[in-house]
């Protein structure tokens, strides 16, 4: 077995440890919910739905996969739990593959954009710092030269914890006092990519709980600041939400999709949850691709996601 196997091995491993939790309530529940039955009837469809929305997967995309799931097995000979499990993984597949939700396996940057500038939203609390931490070293571990900017000056603590990101990485860090300009900070931060030849930028931005208005104007003016001096970034806008959270992360997305233009999703702490089903659902209602999954805490349990292998990790 080469190293590259190894390493897929242990993240598989990892993902399936992460997901324990999540696998245990829908999984578990699932198979107790159909034992004993030779047809997919109201009751198990009944029972079915709560497990998912209990999970977290979401009203709207729970009955999505009720009614795949109802004309799927009325038009298919239903024969026990096992195949009940593949038709569910095949139509979950099906329904993220649907709203274009890719399956990363890397982590890659486009070949045409030199630096690759990424801007971290998300609120207080999510693992947004540590997101960043963790995106720098598998950035770096593929060979790219990171630089982190830390934007988010209205906490003296969000620097502090990137810095000591920044070291414990050993990849260098743009920052400033408390309190200054977050669109100064980005501004300089741009700048220094150039001398330093970054391959990825990576920006902090601020995690408080906004007004939508406020939110919007302060992303917009650190966007304006970037673009003076790479007009067609930022490349990536991604958002930061706390899985275990489950309808909250479902709200933030919500509010933040609604005062920037977030194109890709992380959702941490799956490992610390039973509602691992919010990453279907968040990546259905948003059409928004979730692009990373925390799994552990430690730096290689920041996973690109793919969705495949998550429902496979799911329903094993």
């Amino acid at each position: 077995m080469g190293l590259f196997d190894i390493f897929k091995k242990e993240q598989k491993e990892d993902l399936n440890k992460g997901l324990e939790k999540t696998k245990q309530s829908i999984f578990s529940r699932i198979s107790k919910a159909i034992a004993g039955k030779s047809t997919v009837d109201d009751d198990f469809l009944d029972e079915l739905e709560n497990i998912l929305i209990s999970s977290d997967v979401g009203v709207d995309t729970t009955v999505k996969i009720i009614d795949r799931l109802n004309k799927r097995v009325s038009r298919e000979k239903y024969f026990g739990s096992e195949e009940l499990n593949t038709i569910l993984k095949d139509e979950i597949v099906t329904l993220l593959s649907e709203n274009n939700t890719p399956d990363y396996t890397e982590f890659s940057i486009p070949v045409n954009a030199k630096p690759y500038i990424m801007l971290i939203v998300g609120v207080n609390g999510v693992g947004k710092t540590t997101t960043i931490g963790k995106l720098a070293y598998q950035f770096k571990q593929a060979g790219k030269k990171v630089l982190l900017g830390a934007a988010d000056t209205f906490r003296a603590a969000a620097v502090d914890q990137l810095t000591i990101w920044s070291e414990r990485v050993d990849v260098p860090i743009i920052k400033q006092q408390m309190g200054a300009d977050p669109a100064a900070v980005a501004f300089d931060t741009v700048n220094a990519a150039k001398s330093y030849d970054a391959d990825v930028v990576l920006i902090d931005t601020a995690g408080r709980l906004h007004n939508k208005v406020n939110l919007m104007n302060e992303l917009s003016k650190i966007k304006r600041v970037i673009q003076k001096v790479y007009p067609d970034a930022p490349h990536d806008v991604l958002l930061v939400l706390d899985a275990s959270t489950g309808q909250n992360a479902f709200e933030q997305a919500k509010q933040f999709t609604a005062a920037t233009d977030v194109t890709s999703i992380a959702l941490t702490k799956l490992d610390g949850t039973a509602k691992g089903g919010v990453v279907i659902g968040i990546a259905d209602q948003f059409k928004i691709p979730v692009k990373y999954i925390g799994v552990g805490e430690k730096m290689n349990q920041l996973q690109v996601f793919n969705k495949k292998e998550f429902v496979n990790a799911l329903f094993n």
